[in-house]
């Protein structure tokens, strides 16, 4: 599969407590009134937006069309399977790996004519493997999105997905022998069942973005609602009020740092392991595999969390120069 490199997002968790020496809010609000900004009364318009949480959101709809395309390899391999498990086998008079899988070259398939549909070699090839090629271009190879993710010929295909033994056997003159059939019918199940765990990863992966989006949508609503209530307060009044929502939103953005810092935890402890047959070659392999080739960032419910929290420091700038002015 190309990949397209996205944006990198790097969150990082604030210091947690406040500054030593200094225990009273009025200590983070004191600087503000002397800021050139606070020369009037400070409205809240424009606080209350809802977020759209776009990184999360397309970042469920990607996992979503990749678990789709996953789930599509892992029917096209099984019916694969199931075809080839119905092929004839011939005798075949050759050495044979320990495997039962003939040794030869891959001087067929790949080459002009080679690994195409009926009709189309002008050598003919033997009735096996014809049908054996019909039943891989008919399975796996028909995707819509096989050949555009991999850009692989059908040689290259049968290497890659079921080992290069495989693809030699379906090159050897002589056929399809009963040990190489065993051997592709295998194969071809276990990369089925490859495909079969990567999509329950992706389908965990899917889960915990909706969790991670449902609490910060919590999280902003109690923002929106702290910010509605006082945007109903006249300038001049009701200080103790603003003071209190400034200190909530504290909190909310306490909230967003400790929801980062278990994401993050999650990002070390990913659902699919580099054994299980993602590239290991890279840090944190499988999140790389799902939104390296995207647009967004490389970690979207860190930049995320990122950009609410970024807004709730904003809000609470403002309802402190609000205090500041009004007192």
């Amino acid at each position: 599969m190309s990949v397209q490199q996205g944006s990198t997002a790097v969150f990082q968790i604030p210091e947690q407590g406040v500054t030593a020496g200094c225990s009273s809010v009025w200590c983070d609000l004191g600087a503000l009134a002397t800021e050139p900004g606070v020369v009037t009364a400070i409205a809240l318009v424009g606080l209350l937006a809802l977020l759209a949480f776009a990184h999360v959101r397309d970042a469920e709809s990607a996992c979503r069309r990749e678990r789709r395309r996953v789930l599509d390899e892992r029917d096209a391999f099984e019916s694969f399977a199931d075809r080839v498990a119905q092929i004839d086998t011939v005798s075949v008079a050759r050495d044979a790996t320990s495997t039962g899988v003939p040794v030869g070259g891959l001087r067929r398939i790949g080459s002009p004519g080679g690994g195409r549909r009926p009709g189309s070699d002008p050598d003919g090839g033997s009735v096996t493997l014809r049908r054996v090629m019909t039943a891989y271009h008919d399975t796996v190879l028909s995707l819509p999105h096989y050949r555009t993710d991999y850009d692989e010929t059908a040689a290259e295909s049968l290497a890659a997905e079921l080992g290069p033994d495989a693809a030699t056997a379906l090159a050897s003159d002589g056929g399809l022998s009963r040990g190489a059939r065993s051997a592709l019918v295998e194969r071809s199940r276990r990369a089925a069942d490859a495909r079969d765990r990567l999509a329950d990863a992706i389908g965990e992966e899917i889960g915990e973005l909706g969790d991670r989006e449902a609490t910060l949508s919590s999280i902003d609503r109690r923002r929106r609602r702290l910010l509605g209530h006082l945007d109903g307060i006249r300038s001049g009044r009701g200080t103790d009020a603003a003071i209190d929502v400034w200190n909530r939103l504290t909190e909310l953005e306490r909230e967003c740092d400790e929801l980062a810092a278990e994401r993050q935890r999650s990002l070390d402890d990913p659902p699919l392991t580099p054994e299980s047959g993602v590239d290991g070659d890279r840090e944190r392999p499988f999140y790389d595999y799902l939104y390296g080739p995207t647009d967004g960032p490389r970690y979207p419910v860190l930049a995320q969390i990122a950009e609410v929290a970024d807004g709730i420091r904003a809000d609470r700038e403002r309802v402190g120069r609000r205090i500041a002015f009004d007192g």
